[in-house]
């Protein structure tokens, strides 16, 4: 099996346009997706980073949320956790075309799973390869 691969980290944020501002500025990071909420996703080509935009109504703090793996097959990963003794992974509702499955680690960290990648879809090819983007990976 091919090692999964870190390619997605997600903040909380005060201002989430703002934030995607700061980093396609300084970082040359490109926008790809924005929620109807407010949330910003950008994208060195190689990671994800999400933006989530805070809600005032809502009791989640600012700063780290959780971070993202793509994995070649989310069945064996979900078997191996259960076999740990955490909770299998379970399908994410929503309209994002990323980010299948939500998990959570033995500390209660949050954690996505993706057998597709974090990158949009007009990124990559059926075979999960990247058109474009700086590094040119998925």
């Amino acid at each position: 099996m091919t090692r999964p691969r870190l390619r997605h980290l997600a903040f909380v944020v005060r201002d989430a346009r703002r934030m995607a501002e700061f980093y396609r500025t300084h970082f040359g990071m490109e926008l790809f997706h924005t929620d109807p909420d407010g949330s910003h996703f950008v994208t060195d080509g190689y990671l994800n980073l999400a933006l989530i935009q805070q809600q005032l109504s809502g009791d989640v703090p600012t700063g780290f949320n959780h971070f993202g793996f793509d994995v070649p097959a989310v069945a064996p990963v979900a078997e191996s956790l259960a076999e740990a003794g955490v909770p299998r992974p379970v399908l994410r509702g929503g309209d994002r075309p990323f980010a299948e499955y939500r998990a959570i680690d033995p500390e209660g960290n949050w954690f996505d799973l993706s057998e597709h990648g974090f990158l949009p879809p007009a990124a990559r090819d059926d075979a999960g390869s990247v058109h474009s983007g700086p590094e040119g990976q998925r």
